[in-house]
């Protein structure tokens, strides 16, 4: 099963500049431990293991454009295919 994701420019320093990477699984959270096989570090970026290893806060990510927070979480289905964009949060501005 193959699986398109879209990696933003502050986390390719794990798929070594690589602006799109494949990867197979499931479900979104057997999708991230095969990515990390690959592209150590990456997973920990992503989701919080202190929080039951969801999502972290300030990472956004999208199945074929729809927010997964609005699926299952981690647990949203995969299929063959299907395409992952990770868009972390950005934050700040003159006070």
């Amino acid at each position: 099963m193959a699986i398109e994701v879209r990696i933003p420019t502050i986390l390719r320093q794990y798929t070594d500049g690589q602006k799109a990477v494949e990867g197979s699984g499931d479900t979104l959270a057997n999708l991230f431990a095969d990515l990390e096989t690959r592209h150590t570090g990456i997973r920990a970026r992503l989701v919080d293991a202190d929080n039951g290893d969801q999502l972290r806060r300030f990472v956004n990510v999208y199945l074929n454009d729809e927010d997964v927070r609005f699926l299952d979480g981690v647990e949203t289905k995969l299929s063959d295919g299907d395409s992952i964009t990770i868009l972390p949060a950005v934050a700040g501005g003159a006070a």
